[in-house]
């Protein structure tokens, strides 16, 4: 297999993982291809990476015997993230991936290795040109695995990740020109969390828009929030989330929806 190939030219990695689907795969592919020992996972811990996320990381790590430690990110310190520009993106990878080689230089590990799939290159993706600019490589992208076809090798491979939606960072909800601070952060996952327990939703995001939370659930989802309870449910998770308004996307959920105005595949504007 390509990807087996291209992990054992590493000879032994870091993994930057998130406990998503992407990173776990990646991690569980390192792993048969190099052996425990040459494999180190980890995760940067910040308020923009949601709890969920960690724990998930932290039970994929344990069920595959994976080594994994935690790092802190500190993306928030840095002016040019927190004003969420449309390179936002850029400048929390550098920040994550600047400690990772860092890490794996002290640690003598040969590569630093990301989850990102080929599918990627169909989004805005300024976090690209950060892995490019610190010699970062991203094996699933270059073997040319997309999204499906991880979930399906994921179920094989027996992950608890193969169904999980997908989770990007909590900043990735804030409209670009809105500062990104620990408090948006905070509405967001709380906001979510509510949501969720309310319903088993395919997919569903909260865009931070100031005093308006904008909820995109999946178009299958939509007719949930007919129900007038659930609809009230939903406000009330809103409001006590610290939103002062809330709308519905009719539009439905949709992959990189803040991005829609930038071009796919770009690495920086």
């Amino acid at each position: 297999m390509a990807l087996e190939d291209v992990l054992r030219r590493c000879q032994s990695t870091v993994i930057g993982f998130s406990g998503g689907v992407d990173s776990s795969y990646l991690a569980k592919a390192a792993l048969d291809a190099l052996g425990a020992e040459r494999v180190l996972a980890v995760t940067g811990r910040s308020p923009s990476y949601p709890t969920v996320q960690y724990e998930m990381a932290v039970t994929v790590a344990r069920t595959i015997g994976l080594a994994h430690v935690e790092i802190e990110t500190h993306e928030l310190d840095d002016p040019d993230y927190a004003a969420n520009t449309a390179s936002r993106c850029y400048y929390c990878k550098t920040e994550l991936y600047e400690r990772l080689v860092a890490l794996a230089r002290e640690r003598g590990f040969a590569v630093v290795l990301d989850g990102s799939n080929a599918d990627d290159l169909d989004d805005y993706r300024p976090g690209l040109r950060a892995a490019r600019e610190l010699g970062v490589r991203s094996p699933l992208q270059e073997v040319g695995l997309t999204k499906m076809e991880i979930r399906s090798l994921s179920r094989s491979a027996g992950l608890p990740t193969w169904e999980i939606p997908a989770s990007p960072c909590l900043a990735s909800r804030i409209s670009y020109g809105l500062p990104v601070t620990p408090e948006r952060l905070r509405q967001i996952e709380e906001a979510e969390t509510r949501l969720n327990a309310l319903h088993s939703w395919r997919d569903l995001r909260v865009r931070h828009h100031g005093e308006l939370g904008r909820l995109e659930v999946s178009t299958e989802d939509i007719g949930v929030l007919a129900d007038p309870v659930v609809r009230e449910r939903a406000t009330v998770a809103f409001r006590e989330a610290g939103f002062t308004r809330a709308c519905l996307d009719l539009s439905g959920y949709r992959r990189g929806a803040l991005n829609e105005p930038f071009e796919p595949g770009s690495a920086a504007p």
